[in-house]
Parts: structure tokens; sequence; C-alpha cells
């Protein structure tokens, strides 16, 4: 797989709520997992108050004001859904 044929995620966080360190967390979680399956990770500071979302080609995996803060396996599970739904994370899937 080319990387311009790769997925990209980009999470979106307000730098007012100091949701950059979750934001960057949240990113060396999904490409440590998705290391062969991603383009990359964009992180992108927000500028309306309290957002906090995580997208992978336009498809919105987590709005906060929508979900809450979901855990790392529950937001992989969505990308591996939307990536390669046939594919298994091993001890997230059990």
């Amino acid at each position: 797989m080319t990387n311009s044929s790769k997925s990209e995620v980009e999470i979106r966080y307000c730098p007012r709520c100091k949701w950059l360190l979750r934001a960057a967390w949240y990113a060396q979680e999904l490409l440590s997992t998705f290391e062969d399956d991603l383009a990359g990770v964009r992180l992108s500071p927000a500028t309306e108050a309290g957002v906090f979302s995580i997208k992978i080609d336009e498809v919105v995996v987590l709005d906060r004001k929508e979900h809450g803060f979901l855990e790392a396996k529950e937001i992989k599970r969505r990308i591996r859904d939307h990536i390669d739904p046939e594919r298994a994370l091993g001890h997230i899937d059990a």
C-alpha cells in the first residue's frame, strides 16, 4: 500500500482545555497499533472551546460532546473497523 492510499487520522483538540497531551497520547497509541496502515496522525488545535474529536478519512470516530472520552481500545476498534474490519486486535478484541 502506498502512503497516498493509506488513511490519515486527524485529532482536533482544545488548547485552552489543555488536551494536547491527551491528543498526543491517542496519536501514539494509534501509530503504534496501525503503523503499517496509516499515512499519519495530524494534531490540530481547535479554535472553539471544548472540542475534542478524532476523524479518519472524514469519518468521525470520536466526538467528545457526543461520546465523551473513550478508552484507547475503543478508539482502536473504531479505527480498525474503518480500515480493515477483518483484522484482529489481539487482547483488545477479547
